[in-house]
């Protein structure tokens, strides 16, 4: 192995340490990520002791665990301002929640990823968990994920699912690229993704892709609803889905210090 390849496998041996960290609320001890990443004790105290001195990770001596730094909050912020969401765009988003009476969400699309932005929710309509601001996962098997890959090409989305994959989350989940293709297809004639209980069960999503002056896609407004009232209101909801996947991209177009928008130039 060259130095070159053995830093990088440090680097992903850190952000893998990372991960396991922030899995648990009380952080991890040393054992426990030798055994989740399947790294000997003395590698894991070697990368213990490189982030706890760069404060991404903090030794909790009196626990003997590891938890996250603070300069992890520090990236938190850093990707919010990144992200960035004008007040525009989440009064839109509230007013979606409002007049769709569903819980809605906005999420932008960095390189090939898709990350949710902002939700807007009730303990009447709650967003569906684990979608908050900085989702990114089963693009697949989500409506807003699924107008991301219609924007793709075949060769891009052959891409795209070599590097992620298809994961079975629910018994719906689309399973295999040709039914995946075919969806694709249908959102693309429609300009509308609809995810029935294919992300978590009991639940269903439907999608409109919000786009810039050139119609190039930007990033989704979504709802989500329990199936039956799915079934009963999606048709009426695809209006005002749309007038907001619109509202928002007006609202990002006029935002020209918005990360956002200046992507999209």
């Amino acid at each position: 192995m060259t130095t070159r390849d053995a830093g990088l496998a440090s680097v992903q041996k850190a952000f893998a340490l990372l991960d396991v960290v922030a899995r648990d609320p009380r952080g991890a001890t040393a054992k426990d990520i030798s055994a989740a990443l399947g790294i000997p004790l003395p590698s894991v105290y070697r990368l213990l002791q490189t982030l706890v001195a760069s404060e991404h990770v903090v030794h909790l001596r009196d626990q003997r665990r590891y938890g996250l730094g603070y300069k992890v909050h520090a990236l938190d912020t850093s990707l919010r301002q990144q992200v960035g969401t004008p007040g525009t765009v989440r009064r839109a988003v509230r007013d979606l929640h409002a007049s769709a009476d569903a819980a809605a969400y906005f999420a932008v699309y960095r390189g090939d990823a898709v990350v949710v932005a902002h939700v807007v929710d009730s303990p009447r309509r709650p967003r569906l968990d684990p979608l908050d601001f900085g989702f990114t996962d089963a693009a697949h098997a989500t409506a807003f994920g699924k107008i991301l890959l219609a924007r793709m090409d075949r060769d891009e989305v052959a891409e795209y699912l070599q590097r992620h994959g298809m994961p079975g989350l629910t018994e719906r989940t689309l399973r295999t690229p040709e039914t995946l293709h075919r969806e694709l297809r249908r959102v693309r004639a429609e300009g509308i993704a609809v995810e029935r209980e294919e992300f978590v069960p009991g639940a269903s999503c439907l999608a409109a892709p919000v786009l810039d002056a050139a119609g190039r896609t930007l990033g989704s407004v979504a709802v989500s609803l329990r199936p039956p009232d799915f079934e009963r209101r999606h048709r009426a909801i695809v209006p005002v889905l749309r007038d907001a996947a619109d509202r928002v991209g007006r609202a990002l177009r006029a935002a020209e210090d918005c990360p956002v928008a200046r992507r999209a130039d």
